[in-house]
C-alpha cells in the first residue's frame, strides 16, 4: 500500500513537490526549532503521538480520563483490526526484504518462489494470531479473509516490483535491489521528547526517497488525520534536523472481498503545524493541571470511553 503507482508519483514530483518550493513553511514552526516557542513544550507531560493527533473525542477528554483518573478502556472491535491489518502489511515487507538478502539476487527465482508461497500459505505470525485471538468468535473468519486478501495484495505488488526492477537493472546487486524494491521503513522508532511527546514513537511507514511520512488508516476519511502526520514530520525535522514537508494518508477499505486503496497526499504546511502544536497543549494542560475538558455535545459512539462518560 505504501508503493506509488505511475501516476501517483507524477502527481508528488509534478505537483506536490513544486508546491512545496513555492510554500514556505515558518523556520518557526520547523521541529529543529523544539528548544523555542511556538514548539517548546509549556507542560512537563509527555503525550503519545496518536493522543495528540486523534481527535475522536471532540474534547480531548479520553486523554484526561486516562492520564489523570487512570482509566484504562479496552479496545473496540475497529481498534483490534487495525492493529492485526497493520501486522499484516509490516509482516510481509520484512518478509520479503528477509528473502530478497537470504537468497541474494543471483537466486531471484527462488525469490519469487518464496513469496508466492506466503500467499498460498493459511497461516499467519504471531502478532497477527494474537490480535485475532482478541475479537469475538462470530467475527474472525470474516476478518482473516480481509487478512489474506490484504496479504496477498501486497505479495503481488512486491514480486512485480521486483521483476520489474531486475528487467531493467541487469548489474544490480542484493542490498540495491531490497532497498528499490521496497523502500520503505515500517513502524519506525523515533523519539518524540524533544516535542514534548513520547520517546517511544512509531511511525508506519517512512520512504526516503520521496522523504515523505505515510500512516494508515483503515477508516472513514477525517481531516484531523492529517495531525498524524504533522506531528510525525515535526519530530523527524528535531531529530534529524532535515525538512519534511509532504505526508500521505494511506485509506485502505474492503468493498466485497476486494482490497481498495487512497492516498492522500498533502504538503506539512504552517495552519496544520499550528494545529498541531494547539492540540499537544491544549491536552498536556488538561493533564498537567489536571482540568476536566468536559462531555463532547456529539460524543461518537464507538468512543473506547463512552461507558465511563454516559454510564447506563
Amino acid at each position: 500500500m505504501y508503493f506509488l503507482s505511475d501516476d501517483e508519483r507524477k502527481q508528488l514530483l509534478k505537483g506536490l513537490l513544486p508546491k512545496t518550493r513555492q510554500t514556505e513553511v515558518a523556520d518557526e514552526l520547523r521541529g529543529w526549532n523544539w528548544h523555542q516557542p511556538p514548539i517548546e513544550p509549556v507542560y512537563p507531560v509527555r503525550l503519545a503521538l496518536h493522543e495528540v493527533a486523534g481527535r475522536y473525542c471532540p474534547t480531548g477528554r479520553d486523554v484526561y480520563l486516562r492520564h489523570v483518573q487512570g482509566l484504562k478502556a479496552e479496545a473496540t472491535v475497529a481498534m483490534i483490526q487495525g492493529a492485526l491489518f497493520h501486522a499484516v502489511v509490516g509482516s510481509v515487507l520484512l518478509a520479503a526484504k528477509r528473502i530478497i538478502y537470504i537468497h541474494g539476487v543471483e537466486r531471484y527465482r527462488d525469490i519469487l518462489k518464496e513469496l508466492t508461497s506466503i500467499s498460498e500459505s493459511d497461516e499467519f505470525g504471531d502478532e497477527v494470531r494474537s490480535q485475532l485471538s482478541r475479537l469475538p468468535a462470530d467475527q474472525r473468519d470474516q476478518v482473516t479473509a480481509k487478512a489474506r486478501t490484504l496479504r496477498d495484495f501486497e505479495v503481488t505488488r512486491i514480486a512485480a516490483r521486483i521483476q520489474d526492477i531486475l528487467v531493467r537493472q541487469p548489474h544490480i546487486g542484493t542490498d540495491s535491489l531490497a532497498s528499490l524494491a521496497i523502500p520503505v521503513v515500517v513502524e519506525q522508532k523515533i523519539d518524540g521528547s524533544f516535542m514534548g511527546l513520547s520517546s517511544q514513537l512509531s511511525v508506519d511507514a517512512y520512504t526516503a526517497l520521496e522523504l515523505m511520512i505515510l500512516d494508515t488508516k483503515f477508516a472513514q476519511k477525517r481531516d484531523f488525520h492529517r495531525l498524524t502526520t504533522t506531528g510525525y514530520a515535526m519530530v523527524s525535522e528535531a531529530v534529524n534536523e532535515y525538512p519534511v514537508n509532504i505526508g500521505c494518508i494511506v485509506y485502505a477499505r474492503f468493498v466485497g472481498d476486494r482490497l481498495t486503496v487512497e492516498k492522500d497526499f498533502h504538503i506539512i504546511d504552517d495552519e496544520l503545524r499550528q494545529w498541531f502544536l494547539e492540540e499537544r497543549d491544549q491536552k498536556s494542560r488538561s493533564v498537567y493541571e489536571e482540568l476536566d475538558p468536559g462531555l463532547a455535545d456529539d460524543c461518537p459512539g464507538f468512543c473506547s470511553y463512552r461507558p465511563h462518560c454516559h454510564p447506563s
